[in-house]
């Protein structure tokens, strides 16, 4: 029934996405406590502190595969979000969608979800922390020290269970001692965009009472332009014609003359904005230095008005032109409440005990003619119709962490942790249909379509641990556990108003699911990880490692409502009793790495290599009833490559970094029925590749410092960033594409004093066009219903060229 292929986007695309980072460029920083900040110094970059392994070492001495971006780093490169850092760090693909949600994130391949313009506002594959704080949330990288990244799982190390990795944002902690304000402002203009853009923050440290209370607050506000128009919004929907010209083909249809746009269409330029809104504010309470706790607040509001994506040129649209009939706006809303407590056990061990409640409700709207035209089910005989639907999801997540640090020095170190999580999630989604209620004479006079809702429930246990034996002191080997325990729950229904039955069970102006159309189901597993890793220190500045670890990603009930058995005569949107749970899926990850600083440190990089093993793969799917959005597992795959970030003091003021990765994954077993294309579905084989992430990445940055005096410098920076080719389905089936690599360069000429500094910058100077994903796929593109031309594809594009000022100030 009504909703197959964009109730498919809606109810999938939150369920299967990973959120990861790999190595990237990062400066020295101070040492601090565990999750403490840190403050750059210089432009060694295996320097940094970090503490991700949960003990306090420099970047060169982490005797695993972490890596480290810098305040400095996050400063320099004006890297606002996850989408910003994918593009200097190797394995990680984030696609550029726009500020309508997160993007798709995908590490070193794992992934096996079309490319979709629309993004997605969760992800399942990668653990994210705010400082010890389970995050789930897409918060600014403002205040932030440094952003550590942890590659491979890392289930005995953290609460939360891991497929591919950990990413840790380190925020900037209260100061007991000192106050300090920080100012940021950015201002650019934007190519093929009427507005300007603009950025400004400010963080402001305040000792309250000295040695034992301090709080720190900081506020942002992204202005950032938007460059998409809606050129064809309908002026009355249901009563204007959303294609004035019809024909046999998309050749000989259009969107008319001047007095037929006059008389059905208006428009709206640069609809893509983002006016995001965030703070984020601690308290330290410390009794003494043994005893401490952070409570933190964070909440951020982002509003958009339509998707970052063309069409294609269907209907003679432009690249930067969207053919939607509607505004397409999204509003997230997302609160972060936390308290942090670390007490000193005697000296014997670190107790850091985290507790999180997160929320995130999105609104959504979008264009859904093309759905049901898609659906073929005759909609189009309504001279004038058009459809939209609206959908608003809420995430509840309540974490609870405890884990034991050693402190008591000697050969053995150790971790023990609990952990428990309690996620939850409502969906209500409503299919409108301006106009074609009256035209048929149905008494429905608010023309709803179609509704459902899904509820699910997921709650998750686990303990975990690991051990360190420093054999000498050059080499140490580490061994970890996991066990893990959940429960998931999934109540649901759905009804369509418009036909008899559905007229009986909801009479207008009633919005009611009857009994016999809602259904429960539920599912449940417990499993066991492990790690091993070793390391071994040649010297100071040589330092290799391995490390074998398995991870895996919980199953869950689908966000679909389930059937009602037998099926009742007429249209059923719902899951059969085999589609309505996904069970967990694992990896085992080997790696083998390297990290070097040579020539008195003026050469410093890290290189390693890895193969991922990925088994009972968690893949997107349909219902048979309804051909909705589901999850399913089936296959196994492999990603196997190496990754490289370094850099080269060339002269004492000339700095020179550079990132390379290369990716193989692919599926290792045939699997049937895995993609899903105009409701036909079709096997992909052994050896095709997966989609979503490049094969092939690189960065590479100069850097020239020119110092004046009294110090203050001149400093001009380059750099440049090669993002590959990308599969939009597995293996290129059921009309998959290719989507072509492509280059983009930046740059920054800069004033730095002691106090402030100031910098002209340029992004995508040569305001390349690229596009950065696909939704549905080019079967749809040019597609007829009764000489109306469907708008359904679309490809997301590339951010243009900006050219601005930018403004830092610390007192």
């Amino acid at each position: 029934m009504h909703g197959r292929i964009a109730r498919k986007t809606l109810l999938s695309a939150t369920m299967l996405m990973g959120i990861a980072a790999s190595p990237a460029w990062a400066q020295t920083a101070q040492s601090g406590p565990p999750g403490a900040g840190t403050a750059d110094t210089g432009n060694a970059s295996n320097e940094i502190v970090v503490t991700g392994s949960r003990r306090t070492t420099t970047l060169q001495d982490a005797p695993i595969n972490i890596s480290a971006v810098s305040a400095e780093t996050l400063a320099k490169e004006r890297i606002d979000d996850v989408k910003s850092l994918a593009a200097f760090t190797p394995g990680l693909t984030v696609a550029d969608t726009g500020p309508g949600s997160t993007g798709q994130i995908i590490l070193r391949g794992i992934s096996t979800s079309d490319t979709s313009t629309f993004g997605a506002n969760l992800n399942s594959a990668v653990g994210v922390y705010l400082g010890e704080v389970p995050l789930y949330l897409d918060l600014k990288l403002i205040d932030v020290a440094r952003v550590e990244v942890l590659q491979g799982p890392q289930g005995t190390l953290y609460g939360l269970g891991t497929l591919s990795g950990a990413v840790r944002y380190i925020p900037n902690r209260p100061d007991v001692d000192r106050f300090s304000v920080d100012l940021h402002a950015r201002g650019y203009f934007e190519s093929h965009s009427t507005d300007l853009g603009g950025v400004g923050d400010i963080a402001v440290n305040i000792p309250i009472w000295r040695d034992h209370i301090a709080f720190r607050t900081v506020t942002g506000y992204y202005d950032n332009a938007g460059f998409i128009d809606y050129n064809y919004l309908l002026k009355q929907p249901g009563v204007s014609n959303p294609q004035p010209v019809r024909g046999t083909t998309a050749a000989q249809a259009g969107l008319g003359n001047n007095a037929q746009y006059g008389a059905n269409f208006t428009r709206q330029k640069d609809v893509n904005f983002e006016h995001t809104f965030t703070t984020r504010n601690q308290l330290l309470l410390e009794a003494n230095p043994n005893i401490k706790a952070y409570l933190t607040y964070a909440h951020q509001t982002t509003d958009t008005n339509g998707r970052q994506a063309n069409g294609n040129g269907v209907l003679g649209t432009g690249k930067y032109e969207f053919p939607s009939r509607y505004l397409e706006p999204s509003h997230r809303v997302s609160d972060l409440y936390a308290a942090e407590v670390n007490v000193n056990l005697f000296n014997i061990a670190q107790m850091v005990s985290s507790t999180a409640f997160t929320k995130q409700t999105v609104r959504r709207m979008s264009d859904n003619t093309d759905l049901l035209l898609d659906l073929d089910y005759g909609y189009e005989a309504f001279p004038n119709f058009s459809s939209y639907n609206q959908s608003n999801t809420t995430y509840n997540q309540f974490d609870q962490e405890v884990r034991l640090i050693s402190s008591h020095g000697g050969p053995f170190s150790w971790v023990l942790g609990g952990f428990y999580n309690n996620f939850r999630s409502a969906n209500n989604y409503r299919e409108y249909v301006p106009g074609y209620a009256a035209y048929f004479g149905i008494p429905r006079p608010d023309d709803l379509e179609y509704i459902s809702f899904v509820n699910t429930q997921t709650k998750e246990k686990a303990v975990y641990g690991e051990g360190t034996l420093h054999i000498t002191k050059a080499w140490q080997v580490t061994g970890g556990v996991r066990y893990f325990k959940y429960d998931a729950f999934v109540i649901g229904g759905t009804d369509t108003p418009l036909t008899g039955g559905g007229i009986r069970r909801t009479p207008y102006p009633l919005i009611q699911f009857a009994p016999s159309r809602i259904k429960s189901g539920s599912t449940g597993s417990d499993g066991t990880v492990f790690k091993a890793n070793t390391s071994y220190k040649f010297s100071d500045s040589l330092l290799g490692y391995f490390t074998y670890s398995t991870g895996y990603r919980t199953g869950n009930v689908n966000r679909v409502a389930p059937c009602v058995l037998p099926l009742p005569p007429g249209q059923n949107v719902c899951a059969l009793p085999s589609e309505l749970q996904y069970t967990p899926d694992k990896t085992r990850n080997m790696e083998l790495g390297v990290r070097a600083s040579l020539f008195n440190r003026r050469l410093q990089f890290t290189v390693d290599g890895f193969k991922i093993d990925w088994s009972d793969i968690q893949v997107p799917s349909q219902t048979v009833n309804g051909a909705v959005g589901i999850i399913k597992n089936g296959g196994k795959a492999l990603s196997q490559g190496f990754e490289f970030s370094g850099s080269f003091k060339v002269t004492p003021n000339f700095l020179l970094q550079g990132t390379y990765a290369y990716t193989d994954a692919h599926l290792t077993q045939d699997v049937p029925a895995l993609v899903v294309s105009q409701g036909i579905t079709f096997p992909a084989f052994a050896g095709d590749r997966l989609p979503g992430s490049t094969k092939n990445s690189a960065s590479v940055q100069g850097t020239y410092s020119y110092p004046l005096g009294g110090g203050n410098s001149v400093e001009a920076i380059w750099a440049t960033t090669y993002t590959g080719d990308i599969y939009s389905r597995v293996g290129l089936r059921g009309n998959g594409e290719r989507i072509p690599g492509f280059v983009t360069h930046r740059s920054s000429l800069s004033f730095v004093a002691p106090k402030y500094d100031i910098s002209l910058f340029a992004d995508n100077i040569f305001d390349k066009y690229a596009v950065t994903a696909i939704s549905e796929d080019i079967s749809s593109f040019n597609q007829t219903r009764t000489g109306v031309v469907e708008r359904y594809y679309s490809r997301g594009v590339l951010t243009p060229r900006r050219v601005g000022v930018e403004l830092r100030y610390h007192y």
